[in-house]
């Protein structure tokens, strides 16, 4: 018995020891030579170190973060050190280039592991990663169901297992999983998954969270028998793990037979309440069962115990059944009547949490949330986060290849960071894509870590990621500002194939561009060919169309023909020169545009007007584009395909200039991934306006509308249109009575980062009258260095040698768009 609570204090010591808070000063990182190095290494000893080269700029980030978990790693008797590499002494770990981003662990002069630093992100990653490498044999990972029923039956009759779900390799409750690790992992089997459908299969409601489970397999002899299972409900934190563990470790129900406010268990010293279940001799077995049914209920959450009436001192009120004692010290004791085992269950729960929640006020702890994120991206990355990429498609640049490799040869360049979610999700994209163009482009696809290198992504005027840029010779480069997937950024490339305008020299070969025959390999990623038709002598109309349509490479085909015979085209297509001849192959149907003085902004956004569908599906893709235009979204909402009744409707009030105003566009809600709210009283495909942020408030619906016929009329302003469409889709938009007004607080963004409708309009009131397009021309950065400093200097004071990841944003296109056209106008 005595070793047995020694054991126990044991383990508490070195676990209390292993949680507590560094606020004192953290020990330095040693910084040695690799000699001096390999000589401190001890047999047995673990020992963390971080090669680099000594004149080589300093990570500084993963170097804070480093020191940090300086002192936690020396509690559990593993060294660190910094080792820089100089010239004078060779090691293998400071030979190759590639290795210098890496971290490597020791036991002895054994190397055990080597990590990228990408993936110690933080102290957290840090120590997580070293200790799941150093308990290896301790904590098994796993990934399927049958692995973990395995492991189950192995251990029936012989111990019980902790299991764990994270999210994530390196999050805090994997480090927290870990140092459980570090304490019991001899006497527990721990066993570890990120598989959120390995949770699922266990029945487990809510997988949003990590979860801990104790799986009680000791004492469990029939091998068909499944071992009962505890959750942990607790956020998963080491003191937690170790209160529960401790719990685990407490008998499941005792017999007490004295006054229950001086009895004293391992419940109340971790914090938790008592449960007393009042017995007599003549109900004693069925208490017993009715007291072990609870305490297998209650499990890591109170203490139960059975309370023999019969044998006490102390008087126990007749009718009370249950005493229930909290776990603060000098708290009376409640008598209760609880007649169903359930009442006992919810007061328990019930008082545990109140406890739980003062206890989070007094300590003012908060526990990481894991489920606040950008969008589903992260869980997209964790999810295949063990899938192999064929990465030797692509060509890893570093800051001595890059000048090299884009000089000889025209390349896309993808800057990325190897710790950001977004950036690992659209690194696969570029991986399909470079499967896509394998054998069949003459382009050269690379990738650069920024945060290997972030110097040379400096140099490369990189302030957000991922970024994509085409590098050809004797060009400026361009920066892809499409969607972040494989068919748009194929899109961008196939299109950059061709000069942009291509030179049409005859009528002939101007028709054969027009009908779609000239490029026809490339009309599936242009639907709309554009060309420019101009008399010989426009010299300055034609130098605009150009530079428009440089503006414009990668979005969209444009031609130019300047030959004598140009009226040939132009009294055909009924075009007054100079002019624009939109193609839409689609259609089937060429239109003309005259833009006589217009400049080169002005033909960009003709052009990118063009683009767009006159009713149009919302997507997530196409949406940023359509709230480019600065008008009021006239939604109709489908549950299915569109009717094309209702498109007819519409494309007749836009062809009479009723939604001049507006922007006409419909959304299927069975493709939509957004969870829209409609009211009650809305049927689908009904229309409704959505406003721009400014405005305050949404009508919910309009009233005045029928509901069961076909036919409709409604009053728009003071004229009154009839036509032949949904009566929910007839809406008076603006002028109508709305059912009700959805105050902003109850539209609103979740969180102030998310409110993208005021960041357009703040955007808006600096450049009211600029819309630009996708595509965006970058300066030359040998030639504007100096300026581009001084303007940065301007909007941020953030140092530049620190890269910093931007949120990428509506006023983030303003200022994009507004460096551009300021660009174009110095050149013209």
């Amino acid at each position: 018995m005595m070793s047995s609570s020694f054991n126990i204090y044991r383990v508490g010591i070195s676990f209390v020891m292993m949680c507590i808070f560094y606020k004192s000063a953290v020990d330095s990182l040693s910084e040695l030579s690799p000699q001096k190095y390999f000589s401190t290494l001890q047999p047995g000893k673990a020992s963390l170190a971080y090669f680099c080269q000594a004149d080589s700029p300093r990570t500084s980030i993963f170097l804070e973060e480093l020191n940090e978990a300086v002192k936690p790693l020396q509690d559990f008797g593993i060294s660190v050190a910094k080792v820089n590499c100089v010239k004078e002494e060779t090691s293998r770990y400071c030979g190759k280039e590639k290795d210098l981003m890496k971290v490597y662990l020791f036991r002895g002069n054994i190397l055990l592991r080597e990590f990228p630093t990408d993936t110690l992100f933080d102290v957290n990653a840090i120590i997580a990663h070293v200790l799941f490498a150093l308990l290896f044999n301790e904590v098994k990972y796993i990934t399927t169901l049958e692995d973990l029923q395995n492991i189950e039956n192995s251990l029936k009759g012989k111990a019980n297992i902790a299991f764990s779900y994270v999210r994530a390799i390196g999050t805090p409750e994997h480090r927290a999983v870990m140092e459980a690790a570090f304490v019991y992992g001899t006497t527990y089997q721990f066993v570890l998954t990120t598989e959120i459908a390995l949770l699922e299969s266990i029945g487990t409601e809510a997988i949003e969270n990590a979860h801990f489970y104790f799986f009680h397999c000791k004492q469990v002899l029939d091998l068909t028998q499944q071992c009962r299972r505890t959750l942990m409900e607790q956020p998963l934190a080491t003191l937690n793990i170790h209160r529960f563990i401790k719990t685990m470790e407490a008998p499941l129900l005792t017999e007490v037979a004295e006054d229950p406010q001086q009895v004293s268990t391992v419940h109340l010293q971790l914090g938790l309440p008592l449960v007393f279940i009042v017995s007599q001799q003549a109900t004693h077995e069925a208490d017993r069962r009715t007291a072990e049914w609870v305490a297998w209920r209650l499990l890591g959450k109170a203490g139960v115990l059975l309370l023999l009436r019969d044998s006490l001192e102390v008087d126990i009120p007749q009718h009370a059944n249950v005493v229930f004692r909290r776990a603060e010290e000098g708290a009376p004791v409640e008598f209760l009547v609880l007649h169903d085992t359930e009442l006992i269950i919810s007061h328990v729960e019930g008082n545990t949490h109140i406890e739980e929640m003062q206890e989070d006020e007094d300590e003012d702890v908060q526990s990481p949330d894991m489920d606040i994120q950008d969008d589903e991206v992260a869980e997209t990355v964790y999810r295949h986060r063990k899938t192999q990429l064929p990465l030797e498609l692509t060509v890893e640049l570093t800051e001595e290849t890059f000048n090299a490799t884009v000089v000889a040869s025209d390349s896309i360049v993808l800057f990325y960071a190897g710790w950001q979610a977004v950036s690992m999700a659209f690194l696969q994209s570029y991986i399909d894509l470079a499967i896509k163009l394998k054998g069949t482009s003459t382009m050269l696809l690379t990738r650069v870590n920024c945060a290997d290198w972030s110097d040379l992504c400096t140099k490369q005027n990189v302030t957000e990621f991922p970024v994509v840029k085409m590098y050809k010779e004797g060009k400026h480069p361009v920066s892809y500002a499409g969607m972040l997937g494989t068919e748009d950024l194929l899109k961008f490339i196939l299109l950059n194939r061709i000069s942009c305008p291509v030179n049409i020299t005859s009528v002939q070969e101007a028709e054969e561009y027009l009908s779609g025959e000239l490029y026809k390999d490339l009309i599936p990623y242009s639907s709309v060919s554009v060309l420019g038709l101009f008399s010989p002598n426009m010299t300055t109309a034609k130098e605009d169309f150009t530079k428009a349509g440089n503006y414009l490479r990668g979005c969209v085909i444009t031609g130019i023909y300047s030959e004598e015979d140009v009226l040939i085209l132009s009294n055909k297509y009924g075009a007054t020169l100079p002019a624009l001849l939109l193609a839409r192959h689609k259609e089937g149907k060429v239109e003309s545009v005259p833009f006589a003085n217009s400049h080169v902004q002005d033909i960009v956004q003709i052009v990118t007007n063009a683009l767009l569908e006159t009713f149009p599906e919302i997507t997530v893709e196409n949406l940023p584009v359509y709230l480019r235009l600065q008008k009021p979204l006239l939604i109709l909402f489908s549950d299915g395909s569109i009717n094309p009744q209702y498109t007819k409707a519409i494309l007749t009030l836009v062809k009479e200039k009723h939604l001049d105003s507006l922007t006409p566009c419909w959304l299927n809600l069975k493709h939509s991934p957004v969870q829209w709210t409609c009211p009650s009283n809305m049927p689908l495909a009904g229309a409704y306006p959505k406003w721009c942020h400014k405005h305050g408030s949404v009508p919910a619906a309009v009233t005045g509308t029928s509901t069961t016929s076909k036919w409709s009329s409604w009053s728009w302003k003071e004229k009154k249109i009839t036509t032949n469409t949904s009566p929910n889709a007839a809406l008076a938009v603006g002028w109508g009575k709305p059912v009700a007004i959805l105050p902003a607080q109850e539209w609103k963004p979740p969180l102030p980062a998310y409110d993208f409708l005021s960041m357009m309009d703040a955007a808006a009131s600096q450049h009211p009258t600029r819309k630009e397009p996708e595509c965006t021309k970058e300066t030359n950065m040998q030639k504007n260095d100096k300026k581009q400093h001084e303007e940065k200097s301007t909007i941020r004071k953030e140092p530049v040698e620190t890269l910093r990841i931007k949120h990428w944003n509506r006023s983030n296109w303003f200022k994009e768009g507004d460096k551009s056209f300021r660009h174009d106008n110095k050149e013209l």
